[in-house]
């Protein structure tokens, strides 16, 4: 076992005798807290030399984690016979412009899920997402592509989320919310209850501060910061 972070050789890709290949899009920090839960779920076929996991950044080289890091051109040069990718970048605007790729390149999007994921009744969740360690659903929820929910969030009765949507650790969405495309929630936000006639709406793309208390409707592209949460001077 290599420590965490440190960087070693890359292997030689001629020696890969595969079935499988799956990519970590990101081999920075939440790349690599998205990497175990890879290796959890497909635990088997790994241990039976069926299938490999790589980082993939055009970004970095070497290794992290005891996992080569390649670019994306190395990834589709890998011999094997079906590749798959989650792309663990926080940035909407990256994660699409990555998912375009891989679909104009015939890589399959993988959803990722930690073992105590709690998800309860009538939850319908798009491609792509990346549900990570203490996340709970609840019921009636309806969640777009390539969402991403980290440590300890929670997402509450009767809400809609978009695509390309990021919770940060512990974010707490209440009921009767819609979120629209591309929005960024920080670290331990929290947003209001809604109601079923005036749900509050998180327009699309705008970015919630770390520690936000929002209390109603924030603009598209708007950022907010602060409890109640106010929009940033800039």
């Amino acid at each position: 076992m290599h420590p965490v972070g440190r960087l070693e050789q890359s292997e030689p890709f001629h020696s890969w005798v595969l079935m499988r290949v799956i990519g970590i899009f990101g081999a920075s920090g939440f790349g690599r807290e998205v990497l175990p839960l890879v290796r959890q779920e497909h635990r088997v076929e790994i241990e039976q030399g069926h299938l490999k996991l790589v980082f993939v950044d055009d970004n970095a080289t070497g290794a992290f984690n005891g996992h080569s890091v390649v670019s994306f051109e190395q990834f589709l040069a890998i011999p094997a016979s079906s590749r798959a990718m989650t792309i663990a970048v926080a940035s909407s605007s990256a994660r699409r412009a990555i998912a375009a790729t891989c679909q104009a390149s015939g890589v399959s999007i993988i959803e990722v899920k930690a073992e105590n994921v709690v998800i309860l009744d009538s939850v319908e969740i798009g491609e792509g997402s990346i549900l990570t360690a203490f996340v709970c659903l609840t019921s009636n929820i309806r969640i777009g592509k390539h969402f991403q929910a980290n440590l300890f969030s929670y997402v509450g009765h009767d809400c809609q989320i978009g695509d390309f949507v990021t919770f940060a650790p512990k974010v707490c969405c209440n009921g009767n919310i819609v979120i629209e495309d591309d929005v960024y929630v920080g670290t331990g936000a929290k947003i209001k209850q809604g109601t079923p006639d005036k749900p509050v709406v998180l327009g699309k793309g705008c970015v919630i501060g770390m520690g936000a208390v929002v209390t109603k409707s924030v603009a598209p592209g708007m950022t907010v910061i602060g409890n109640p949460a106010r929009p940033m001077n800039v």
